[in-house]
Order: C-alpha cells, then sequence, then structure tokens
C-alpha cells in the first residue's frame, strides 16, 4: 500500500509538469498562438508640412499693449516657433508664437524686421516679415535733437571705430535720468516725443564699437 501510495503521488506530478508544459506551448505555437496588435508608426514621410498664418499689427501706441498669434495647421509632431528682429520690449512664446508687450515713450519708432518661423519634423514655413510702428499717444510733446559727431579722440588721434551715441535726458540738468540708445555714426539727429508738458535737458555721449563712451556733451534745453 504504501509503495502504491508513492508511485502514485510520483504520476501525479509527472501529469501536471505535463500539462503545464502543454499550455506554455500552446501560448507561443500552433493554433493557438496570438498575433499582437499592429502599432501605429509615424515616421517623417507621413508628417504634412507646417504652415503658418496671421496678420500681424503694424502699430502700436507707446504704453499700449500689443498682442499677436499666428495659425499654425495641426502637426502629429512637435512644432517648434522661432522669432528672428525681436523688439526689445516684446515676449516671445516658443510654444505658439504669440508676440506681445507694451513699448514704452523711449521705444517710439519703428522696429526692424521682424520673422517668426515655425518648424515641425519635416518643413518650416515663415511669416513675410513685418514692422512695428510704436507711435506716441495723442496731445504728447516731441523734441528734436541734433549734433555733430567727433573726429578726434581725447589723444588727438582720428575716430575710426564710432558706433553710435547715448542721449541723456530729463527734467533737471543734475538729473539726466533717461537714456536712448542710437546706433550708427551716421546718425546725428534723433526725435524723442512722448514727453509731458514742461522743460527738458539734453546731452548726448559718443561710444565705439568697443563700448567705451566719450565725455558728455554741453547740456541743451527744450521746453515742451
Amino acid at each position: 500500500m504504501v509503495s502504491n501510495r508513492q508511485f502514485s503521488t510520483s504520476s501525479i506530478k509527472l501529469a501536471g509538469l505535463l500539462a503545464a508544459t502543454q499550455l506554455f506551448s500552446g501560448c507561443f505555437g500552433g493554433d493557438n498562438s496570438t498575433t499582437a496588435p499592429a502599432a501605429a508608426v509615424v515616421s517623417p514621410g507621413n508628417v504634412p508640412p507646417v504652415t503658418l498664418q496671421g496678420t500681424p499689427p503694424t502699430s502700436v501706441t507707446a504704453g499700449s499693449t500689443y498682442s499677436f498669434q499666428p495659425t499654425v495647421s495641426a502637426s502629429s509632431t512637435v512644432v517648434i516657433f522661432k522669432i528672428s528682429g525681436q523688439p526689445a520690449w516684446a515676449h516671445f512664446d516658443m510654444s505658439n508664437g504669440a508676440l506681445s508687450g507694451t513699448p514704452s515713450a523711449l521705444d517710439e519708432g519703428s522696429t526692424g524686421h521682424i520673422v517668426i518661423t515655425a518648424t515641425n519634423a519635416t518643413s518650416t514655413a515663415s511669416l513675410t516679415p513685418f514692422t512695428i510702428q510704436v507711435t506716441p499717444p495723442e496731445g504728447s510733446a516731441t523734441a528734436t535733437l541734433s549734433w555733430t559727431a567727433p573726429t578726434e579722440n581725447t589723444d588727438g588721434t582720428p575716430v575710426t571705430d564710432l558706433a553710435g551715441y547715448h542721449i541723456l535726458y530729463g527734467t533737471s540738468p543734475s538729473e539726466l535720468t533717461n537714456t536712448v540708445t542710437v546706433a550708427g555714426a551716421a546718425t546725428t539727429t534723433f526725435e524723442i516725443s512722448g514727453l509731458a508738458e514742461g522743460t527738458y535737458y539734453f546731452a548726448v555721449v559718443a561710444f565705439n564699437s568697443a563700448g567705451l563712451d566719450s565725455g558728455q556733451s554741453n547740456i541743451a534745453d527744450q521746453q515742451s
């Protein structure tokens, strides 16, 4: 009896092992095999070209908010936005191409050419270059300045690397707290608008390509 129980137990274990082996085999081959669903693959060849549209405003009043966001076509891949010629007073959002900001009176005038670009996995699209004219508020005063470009350095040598000018101004000759930078050696006139009524004092400082400043010019005044 003891011997029969031991034989019977061994047979059960062996049968159990065989059944498990059959089940294991059925999962990977034979008539019982299954096919995994095919994964959707997005390759660069399947991505449509990106398109960019929109008409940006070309003017804004100093002290007012400027805002523009282009319309981009739907894309199955990430779209990256870039900008060139961005005004110093404006913020650019690289996630959606939005350009916004509030220029001050010191920003009055026309910006350089601005280009907004969108790029996806296969293509690039750009808006037509545009400029933004920052205009003074209605009824504000304007001061027109002119000066003579320096021709000699303090050591008597000729000026060869003049890069531009800083215009300093304020409502007191001892507190010229506002600054406008004028790039370019050939520019010797400039108009400052958006001034409130009162008397303003102005001075000009030249600077060279190394960023070194000259001495301050004489102070001129103008009533607005």
